[in-house]
């Protein structure tokens, strides 16, 4: 979040980085080195040295950054294999489709937010700053008889 709100200001050192997203050093550098061999930032050298963006962080969405860091959008299965179990378990096939509809419904938010929503809102729900024609954040109310209003997402 940071390397996004500093956008403009060129490299950041990792100490700096680490300062105010209040992460050690160390984990910092391999979640950096990650992102840097994902193409999503560049490290600069030198005594102005640091990271920065490749991109303008309105160009990068949420799902690059999660299906790098922890793999399937989902914590249900990636797509692929729910569509394999889909067509290989009858008895299961219904619980498969909702996990497969939930999976598809959390890539569409994740692919039409950008980090650039995220830092511009800075509460993380955002609606207004999404992508046109994406999904809204906050999610359906959901109450049961006698229950206290929930909301998802």
């Amino acid at each position: 979040m940071t390397l996004a709100r500093r956008h403009d200001q060129g490299a950041i050192k990792i100490r700096e980085i680490a300062a105010e997203s209040d992460l050690p050093e160390k984990f910092l550098e391999l979640i950096l080195l990650e992102l840097k061999n994902a193409r999503i930032v560049d490290s600069v050298r030198g005594a102005r040295g640091g990271y920065q963006l490749r991109r303008d962080p309105a160009e990068i969405p949420l799902s690059d950054i999660i299906r790098l860091v922890d793999g399937p959008l989902a914590p249900l299965g990636d797509a692929e294999q729910l569509r394999g179990l889909i067509a290989k378990d009858a008895d299961h096939r219904a619980l498969y489709e909702v996990f497969l509809a939930v999976r598809d419904a959390a890539a569409k938010i994740l692919e039409h937010t950008t980090i650039a929503d995220l830092v511009e809102d800075g509460k993380g729900t955002k609606g207004a700053g999404r992508k046109a024609g994406g999904p809204k954040l906050g999610g359906p109310t959901l109450r049961g008889p006698g229950k206290k209003k929930a909301t998802g997402i």
